[in-house]
């Protein structure tokens, strides 16, 4: 049994292989910048909104006022839950962690949608602006279902960070509220080809519809060492509890070998960018709110690690201190990223469909080679090969 190879090797994670072109946004991972559609991210999140960064995402311009109006209009009119899917959630255990209701509540709406299969340019973008619409419904209202409560129905002239925050409370949020929302969702919204994307666009290059390849992008962001990381985060900073014992959990954690979330990535050697913006965020909510406890100690931590380790903070540090501040619940935080993200992966599937090819990569095997097959009737016991 000689063990073997085929000819090449692959790199671990794909880490550098390039899967096609795009339009949609660019990262520089050695200078820590970001750009949409060539937009700077720092000034999208500093001068624009959710809703106009959808829009330039999807439609390759920024909107005038008018064209905006509409949109916003568009998206508000698409936020009722259907009757048919807020039944489902209603049988869904009040434990269910919501990545997995929003995953179930969207391979749900595919089998009512007569035109799933419509891949025209009329037809994705119809399912993109229902599914950024009703994302934020979905997860507000198993919210409200899991504690007892009846769902709260939308707003439609609310912007989308101010009706999820409206539909989380019954209130209508601050304009600060909404404003630190809404840019946090704009930091979110695409991010490259990474992880959640490709999961969305493999699905659809094989031609399958667009609600199959959001599932698909929702269950890849679940994971921890994705979207799932900003939960770790607010975790971590709750077991430390005080500003002074920061330090010393660091050096724990370092000494066990284990990973602390929120810093490192795979593209980002520099800063990221995104980072610099919602640790302003952070900062801003904690005086808002009339108390710093978590940006401080999450600035601490950051200190640490770069102290011990040089390692940069990433999207998901920062992000946990904000969403905690504003009141979110600790299991809907990735969600949230969800809630953004779609803007991108629709962008990304709409991309795909219009000049698609099947993405098929190949394997490296390392396995035996020549191996011998031995029938069932001369095994007394299993044959490892």
């Amino acid at each position: 049994m000689n063990s073997g190879s085929n000819n090449g090797s692959a790199d671990a994670g794909l880490r550098g292989a390039v899967v096609g072109d795009t339009r949609l946004s660019s990262i520089n991972g050695e200078e820590g910048r970001l750009i949409y559609r060539g937009i700077d991210i720092h000034d999208l999140a500093r001068e624009s909104t959710f809703e106009e960064t959808a829009y330039l995402l999807w439609h390759g311009m920024l909107p005038s006022r008018a064209s905006l109006a509409a949109f916003r209009a568009d998206l508000g009119a698409r936020r009722e839950l259907p009757a048919v899917i807020e039944d489902l959630l209603r049988t869904l255990p009040a434990t269910a962690a919501p990545m997995d209701v929003l995953r179930t509540a969207v391979s749900a709406l595919a089998l009512f949608d007569e035109k799933v299969d419509n891949r025209s340019r009329a037809a994705t973008l119809e399912k993109a602006l229902r599914l950024t619409a009703i994302f934020p419904t979905i997860l507000a209202a198993f919210h409200q279902l899991s504690n007892g409560r009846k769902p709260i129905a939308p707003k439609r002239d609310l912007d989308t960070a101010a009706n999820f925050l409206y539909m989380m409370t019954g209130k209508t949020p601050s304009e600060s509220a909404f404003r630190v929302l809404d840019m946090a969702l704009v930091l979110h919204a695409d991010h490259g080809m990474n992880a959640s994307t490709f999961s969305a666009i493999v699905t659809a290059a094989t031609l399958s519809d667009m609600y199959s390849a959001i599932t698909s992008a929702i269950g890849t962001l679940k994971g921890p060492l994705h979207g799932g990381a900003n939960e770790g985060v607010i975790h971590n900073l709750l077991e430390i509890g005080e500003l002074d014992r920061v330090p010393a959990w660091v050096d724990a954690k370092l000494a066990a070998h284990e990973k602390i979330m929120g810093f490192g990535h795979a593209v980002y050697t520099a800063y990221d960018p995104r980072a610099t913006d919602l640790k302003a965020l952070a900062g801003a909510v904690g005086a808002a709110a009339g108390s710093t406890k978590w940006f401080t100690m999450t600035e601490a931590m950051e200190r640490a690690v770069w102290e011990r380790k040089r390692l940069y903070p990433n999207v998901d540090l920062y992000s946990a201190c904000v969403y905690h501040t504003l009141g979110i619940p600790t299991a809907y935080f990735t969600p949230v990223f969800a809630m953004s993200r779609i803007a991108g992966w629709c962008a990304h599937v709409m991309e795909q469909y219009e000049d698609n090819k099947l993405i098929r990569p190949r394997a490296n095997y390392v396995g035996n080679r020549g191996v011998a097959y031995m029938p069932i009737d001369q095994r007394d016991t299993d044959i490892a090969v």
